[in-house]
């Protein structure tokens, strides 16, 4: 496969030779990498009848344990979503039965988010199907390639990161 960055990348250096053009390919791989990702991540929603938003709230709840229940509040700070996009993800949800809103027992004035039986069944079976998705992606690299983009990852992270 050829590579498109490549292309992108040899114009600059023609157009603009003291530009370090090598870190603007190390960005746009990185970038069309993620692009990639995501895309798979979302067919595979859409193969579910969501979107991957709405697969994140379903993970999410599923991860916490039994009861399967957070608030809404907490969703959003795990999700780092607004309150608006968290309102509309669960709504959705609620309206195909994989969620139900109850009063939280902790706060009177304040409802809680839990998964109904069958979204832990269907979460459970989505998973397995998730994380080989994830792993056909990264096939190409060995044990020692993983572990290392691990690193980088995680440095570019912690500098990146707020």
């Amino acid at each position: 496969m050829s590579d498109p960055v490549e292309a992108i990348v040899d114009q600059w250096a023609v157009r603009r030779p003291d530009i370090d053009v090598t870190t603007m390919a190390d960005v746009a791989r990185l970038l069309r990498v993620a692009d990639l990702i995501e895309r798979r991540i979302s067919a595979m929603a859409t193969e579910y009848g969501m979107d991957r938003g709405q697969g994140d709230v379903l993970f999410t709840l599923r991860r916490a344990g039994p009861p399967y229940r957070l608030s809404p509040g907490e969703l959003t700070a795990n999700l780092l979503v607004t309150t608006g996009t968290m309102t509309n993800r669960i709504d959705r949800l609620e309206a195909r039965g994989l969620v139900r809103r109850l009063p939280n027992p902790d706060d009177r004035r304040s409802v809680v988010v839990e998964l109904t039986p069958e979204a832990v069944e269907l979460v459970d079976r989505a998973i397995e199907r998730h994380v080989a998705n994830e792993q056909e992606m990264i096939a190409p690299l060995t044990q020692r390639d993983r572990a290392e983009l691990r690193r980088i990852l995680r440095k570019l992270l912690d500098h990146l990161a707020p």
